[in-house]
């Protein structure tokens, strides 16, 4: 099919916020091959690059940015490999859905990715971030990823080659910007009832402290060493507190949902509102978590 270039593309429709302007273009990538026409698109051109993903922890200021949207078409389902030791190891391409990953998981008899059901995105986006979730991070499952630049092209790197931090990963062999297109991970074989039923109570937990059919980015604010972002928020009189359409969600402070017709001016100023309120409460100053555009 090759590169496919799309033309002032919509922010506000391309992330589970749904704010934002327009980009300049989004190129999508649909095969391997697609990366060589990548690499010439960027050198021709002068557009700050993003690798989009399935846009559920971005944040994107309105109006019109000179962005190229980067983007890996969904792949063919993820694939069993070969065992290793007590794990069977399973491949996955970087555009495939993480929710659509863990109903394979759950099918195949799969265990290790339950504690992440509910977490939107994609899997470059979980390996990217190292998604996590009641104390599980994507990270650990983690045993290969295969990363591509326009140096190095498409290479394959051993989980210990990479750094994994709380929302964070890097690969020092690899530096420079670079684009997850797949992972390898490392599962544990068990009864696809028993994966259910630990994915059943995960999303439970979920619904129970988070908006999890909101429109949200996740959490806006990373956790301050030793302490609650949520607990600092809802203690500074920010759970519930609205801006036009936008609010901090009344079921966890850390959240900020779109209620319907808000805007990216409205969601930063009460980012920076909040902000303020912490650091003025506590003299913790919040990192964001969401990227913003």
């Amino acid at each position: 099919m090759g590169l496919e270039l799309i033309r002032n593309p919509s922010l506000a429709e391309r992330t589970t916020l749904g704010l934002g302007g327009v980009a300049e273009v989004e190129a999508v990538l649909h095969e391997a091959a697609d990366l060589d026409a990548l690499s010439e698109f960027l050198t021709r051109e002068t557009l700050r690059p993003f690798v989009i993903g399935q846009g559920s922890n971005l944040l994107a200021h309105d109006g019109h940015l000179d962005m190229a949207l980067i983007r890996t078409a969904t792949p063919p389902g993820p694939t069993r490999v070969e065992k290793s030791g007590s794990k069977l190891l399973v491949r996955c391409g970087a555009g495939q859905r993480l929710p659509g990953l863990l109903g394979w998981a759950q099918r195949a008899g799969l265990s290790g990715l339950e504690n992440l059901t509910g977490i939107p995105g994609s899997v470059g986006g979980a390996v990217a971030m190292n998604a996590g979730s009641y104390g599980t991070e994507f990270g650990e499952l983690i045993s290969r990823v295969r990363l591509w630049s326009p140096m190095q092209g498409l290479v394959w790197m051993d989980a210990d080659q990479c750094t994994f931090g709380y929302r964070h990963f890097s690969c020092p062999a690899v530096p420079g910007k670079s684009l997850v297109w797949e992972v390898e991970l490392a599962l544990i074989e068990m009864n696809p009832k028993s994966v259910r039923s630990g994915m059943r109570a995960a999303y439970a937990k979920k619904r129970e402290t988070q908006p999890v059919t909101a429109r949200s980015a996740g959490c806006v604010f990373k956790n301050p060493e030793g302490a609650s972002a949520g607990m600092l928020l809802d203690k500074a009189g920010m759970k519930g507190r609205r801006l036009g359409h936008m609010a901090f969600s009344d079921i966890h402070a850390n959240f900020l949902v779109n209620l319907g017709g808000g805007t990216a001016a409205q969601a930063l100023e009460l980012i920076d509102t909040a902000r303020k309120a912490v650091r003025e409460k506590f003299d913790t100053t919040l990192e964001a978590e969401v990227i913003i555009l």
